[in-house]
Order: structure tokens, then sequence, then C-alpha cells
């Protein structure tokens, strides 16, 4: 009995030992995994999309759309570990509830309840706490949408960097409203609602260590009210998306990666601020990666896309609104930037991670 016991013991070890060699073998997760980029992609792709497999969710928007009892509904869910949770123009309160108005808005939904989620490091004083709630609530109010619903954790010292926020949205889909990369067509032109990358400038200059000194805010807004003014063109309006962790070229690879069509840049026409110019040129990144929260890309109908930007001109968070291209059937599967010196460059989908908590 007992050599038999001995011998039960030693497979349960044997089988242990095994398990963690394979586990320790296996790929890891990194930072790139997070980042919004070509890797983000294959692991959504090959392992959240291949096991929770519906038609609902293989479209990879920005929100589940879906059909309630006659009534089309919009649903997200996103998750925010900034660091710093406060940054020039902004925090990781306020953040939240605009990135997830945002997500809602830009599949031609009317956002109008939100759900907040907490999971606090212990430690944290209480005062911080109070001052992020009361940002979420100061824009949950402005953007006309309740926080409905939610849930708190505190974790141990360690465990959490001070505050991690998980926020999901339930919005209303506007009628005769249905945007999707399906509904592009060659000729449409590419509209962006202002500067990018003010959002990862502002936040990587407030990041402790990091010697670099600008008055850049982050461009962190809800997007619902611009976005509901040019949906006067539902039907010439085909695809929507705010240009978040990835920055601009991510959304546009995500867009042509069924390969049916190209997009086709110039870089001239793409708005960036000189502070954010320069940040990009002191430190090697490139601006069409840098990380948005308050800019939305939107294809449209060659033929409504000036009255699109005017109207987008017309509102404060779309003064700077520009046509930065088109969609193009020479370049299918291609993101492509036509250069100021005359040139053209493939804008790849970033493959990794260049700066870890933007959003």
């Amino acid at each position: 009995m007992r050599r038999k016991r001995k011998l039960k013991l030693a497979a349960t070890f044997i089988k242990s030992v095994g398990m963690r060699k394979n586990e320790k073998s296996g790929e890891k997760i990194s930072l790139s995994h997070g980042a919004g980029g070509k890797v983000s992609l294959d692991l959504i792709t090959n392992l959240f999309k291949e096991n929770f497999d519906n038609k609902i969710l293989n479209r990879l928007e920005d929100s589940a759309v879906f059909e309630l009892n006659g009534r089309k509904i919009a649903f997200t869910t996103d998750s925010y570990v900034i660091q710093p949770i406060f940054f020039p123009g902004g925090d990781i309160g306020k953040l939240a509830v605009c990135g997830t108005i945002n997500d809602l808005s830009v599949m031609g939904a009317k956002p109008v309840y939100l759900s907040c989620s907490l999971i606090i490091e212990e430690g944290l004083d209480k005062s911080i706490l109070e001052k992020i709630i009361l940002s979420m609530k100061k824009t949950a109010q402005k953007a006309g949408v309740q926080i409905v619903t939610g849930d708190t954790k505190v974790v141990g010292k360690g465990v959490a960097d001070k505050l991690f926020i998980n926020t999901s949205g339930i919005g209303l889909v506007r009628k005769e409203t249905d945007l999707g990369k399906e509904k592009i067509r060659i000729g449409d032109k590419i509209i962006l609602s202002g500067t990018i990358g003010d959002h990862a400038t502002a936040v990587l200059s407030a990041r402790a260590g990091l010697e670099f000194q600008t008055s850049m805010k982050s461009d962190c807004a809800f997007l619902s009210d611009l976005i509901g003014s040019i949906l006067k063109f539902k039907d010439k309006i085909r695809f929507m998306r705010d240009p978040t962790r990835g920055g601009l070229a991510s959304v546009l690879n995500e867009m042509v990666t069924d390969g049916k069509f190209g997009a086709l840049l110039c870089e001239d026409k793409i708005p960036v601020r000189e502070e954010v110019a320069g940040f990009c040129e002191l430190l090697g990144y490139d601006p069409l990666y840098l990380a948005n929260e308050g800019k939305v890309i939107v294809v449209a109908d060659a033929g409504v896309s000036k009255e699109v930007l005017r109207i987008m001109k017309g509102s404060e968070l779309g003064k700077d609104a520009e046509i930065i291209g088109e969609i193009s059937g020479e370049y299918k599967g291609l993101a492509v930037l036509k250069t100021r010196y005359g040139g053209t460059r493939v804008v790849d989908m970033p493959s990794g991670e260049q700066f870890p908590r933007i959003c």
C-alpha cells in the first residue's frame, strides 16, 4: 500500500513538474499584446475570436451591435490603466467615460448608460479617488449619459498601480445607420477630425522620469455631439473609428486588412501640432502611431465629404479637421502615405509597443 502511494505521489509530482516546464517554454504575454498593433490583433484573432466565435464578436468593431426587441443596440467595454492617473487635460476617470462614449458613438449610437468598476490599490488616498469620481460624474453629466451600475475591488499594496477602471456602455443605434468596413467604396474620402498625437505627448511628458517639457494637453473628450452632427449624412457615412492605441496607422491598417481596397494618405494634409512634431523628432516616434483620445476617423462618400468637413470645422472639437486621403483601388490591402517630398511609403501596422500605459 505504501509503495503504491509513493508511486502515485511520484507520478503526480512528475506530472506537475512537466506542466510547469511546458508553461515556461510557451509564449509569454508582453506589453506588446496590449499596445493595439499587430501583436494585439494576433492575440485577439487567434485566441479570443477563435474561442468566443460568434458573428457579433467576429466583426471586431469598437462596440458590439445587435438587435434586442426590434431595437438596434450598441454595447462596449474597456479597461483603463493609464500612468500617471492625472495628466494635462484629464485623468483616468475622464478618460474612462470619454473612451467608452466614443466607442459607442463611432458605431452610430447615442450613448445612454455606463457602468463603472474600480480596482483600487490598498493605500490610495481617498481624496484622490473622490477627485476621479467627481471627474467621471462631471464628464458623464456633460455628455448626457448616466452611470447606473458598477463594482469595487481593493487589492493589496503592489498588486495594482493605484487605480484601474473598467467601464461598459450601452447606446441606441440611430435609425437607418449602418456602418462597417464592408460599406467602404473606392473613391470615398478619409476625414480626420483634428490633430494627432496630442494625448500620447501629454501623457508621456507628465510621466515620471521623462525629461521633456511641453505645454501640450491631452485631447481627451467625448465625441458623441460631434459625431451626431455629421450623421445627418448617415447613408453616406461608411465607417468611423477613434484612433486610440496604435494611432491613425492601426485604424487604417485594420480598415484595409481584407484587401479589397487601400488607403492613400497625403502627409501634408494630416494635422500635427508643432509641439507633437518636435516631441517625435526628439524621441524618434512617428505621430501616425501615437494614441489619441478625442479624435475620429470618418470614411464618407466623396459627394458629401466637403460638407462633413464643414460641419466638423464648426465644432470646437473639429476645428482642425481635414480630408487626409481617399480609398484607393491601386494599393489594395495597404495604407500608403504620399510624402511631402513627392514619394510614397507604406504605413505598416505597428508590430510592438512604443510605450506602455497610454490609455
